[in-house]
């Protein structure tokens, strides 16, 4: 059975990476290689499997849950120890009481160690709900999607967001593998989903001199949005994904970042970009 919870894993992240396509390049997308992977492997499907996966597929895109402390991660829903347990033990499928998604239990370190330190009297809006001055990187090092990743994702750790960054490499460059997050103008969206325990969080680095990344064109990545999702927001991550699109098409935001020479100045740069894209 744990073939089959793994089989449904990819397959769902697989339509995620779907969606991702058509929140940035709109419903016309040219997706058939996405679509013939997704339905082959949809297809392969036991039978009895495959039914419950497109029942819940026709209400949410979220089939498979994550558990995380004992709860499903999407609905919050505590779960019983008889119900914990046979998620563990893996001998059959196991759905939430609650929501009816698939539960398994990841693999790998819990990655978030405590929730971003953030000032209590101050109601955050736009990016800044998600994201802060301190995960901003003015000028990426790194020549290598790998490097840049790595930078990002130490960023993160180092503000307390994450508490394994090689972790979060390892698994972003597993996503880039299938299919690369460079979507054109410059820019690339890496990310690793499944990153439970806390919220979304998003680092921003600006490369001047360009990493080749592949993706939507061979021009090189100057702006790289790094983000981590819990399961229960990659419909929102979708949002944002947009948002952050359409403002960094706009040659006057992307010369700002380009211009930035801190994290603050590239903070504020995010901040006015995105005010009217990000809600």
């Amino acid at each position: 059975m744990r073939s089959t919870v793994n089989h449904l894993i990819q397959l769902q992240e697989l339509t995620l990476i779907r969606d991702e396509q058509r929140s940035i390049r709109g419903a016309g997308a040219d997706l058939g290689e996405l679509n013939k992977s997704i339905d082959a492997m949809a297809g392969s499907l036991d039978p009895a499997v495959k039914v419950v996966r497109d029942r819940l597929y026709k209400k949410d895109h979220i089939v498979m849950a994550p558990m995380n402390a004992g709860s499903c991660s999407v609905c919050g829903m505590k779960l019983a120890i008889s119900v914990v347990q046979a998620v563990k033990l893996c001998r059959s499928l196991v759905t939430c009481p609650s929501c009816a998604r698939i539960l398994y239990d990841p693999s790998g370190a819990k990655w978030v160690a405590e929730r971003p330190k953030r000032s209590s009297g101050e109601h955050k809006v736009g990016v800044a709900r998600f994201s802060a001055p301190e995960l901003m990187v003015p000028e990426l090092a790194g020549a290598t999607p790998e490097a840049a990743i790595a930078e990002l994702a130490g960023t993160l750790q180092a503000g307390k967001f994450v508490d394994d960054a090689a972790k979060l490499v390892q698994d972003a460059m597993a996503r880039e593998t299938t299919l690369p997050t460079g979507v054109g103008n410059g820019l690339a969206f890496p990310h690793v989903r499944g990153v439970e325990g806390g919220g979304l969080s998003l680092a921003f680095g600006v490369s001047r001199k360009g990493i080749k990344w592949g993706g939507a064109d061979e021009k090189p990545v100057h702006f790289v949005f790094f983000s981590t999702i819990p399961t229960a927001v990659s419909m929102f991550y979708l949002r944002l994904l947009a948002g952050l699109a359409e403002s960094y098409g706009k040659e006057p935001n992307r010369k700002a970042a380009l211009e930035a020479k801190d994290a603050v100045s590239l903070w504020k740069a995010l901040v006015k970009a995105t005010r009217f894209t990000v809600k």
